[in-house]
């Protein structure tokens, strides 16, 4: 079962409504069992670094995702704020520890050129290098969509 994360905030349905287009069962749960029983997980975007951290710990969700994720090597994609949240911490509004599955920190982004300006919306070019099961079947350079302020 994939299991979509929800800690109280996020882009849950959807994640749930594009893996159904795409004839893809999943569940959304808040259920530290059922993410910790998971085949697979997706934790989604949208919303503050500290509070999703927040939501996460005191849900018993952070260490459910561990043990999926770390003890039982279960597959996962975070996807946006999800993503972020592996860093070993956030300076959205303030200094958060994050997941610390990834080293280093999600920061505002600060663009040299004026011209660029926060969000930062719209497609962009992206090369794709090595190879990864998500990206199978997906050309080595192909445009994605970003709506973004931070990165790592």
């Amino acid at each position: 079962m994939i299991a979509i994360v929800d800690y109280g905030m996020g882009n849950k349905h959807s994640v749930l409504n594009a893996l159904h287009y795409l004839g893809i069962e999943a569940q959304v749960t808040a259920d530290p069992e059922a993410v910790r029983l998971a085949d697979r997980l997706i934790l989604p975007g949208v919303g503050a670094f500290g509070a999703a951290m927040e939501n996460l710990n005191r849900s018993g969700l952070r260490e459910a995702m561990n043990e999926a994720v770390l003890r039982r090597g279960r597959p996962f994609l975070g996807i946006c704020l999800g993503m972020q949240l592996v860093a070993g911490r956030g300076t959205e509004k303030g200094v958060f520890e994050g997941l610390g599955w990834v080293p280093g920190e999600v920061r505002l982004l600060q663009p040299n050129d004026p011209d660029i300006k926060l969000p930062h919306v719209g497609w962009n070019d992206i090369i794709i290098e090595g190879d990864f099961p998500l990206f199978q079947g997906l050309k080595k350079e192909r445009a994605f969509y970003f709506v973004h302020s931070y990165a790592f």
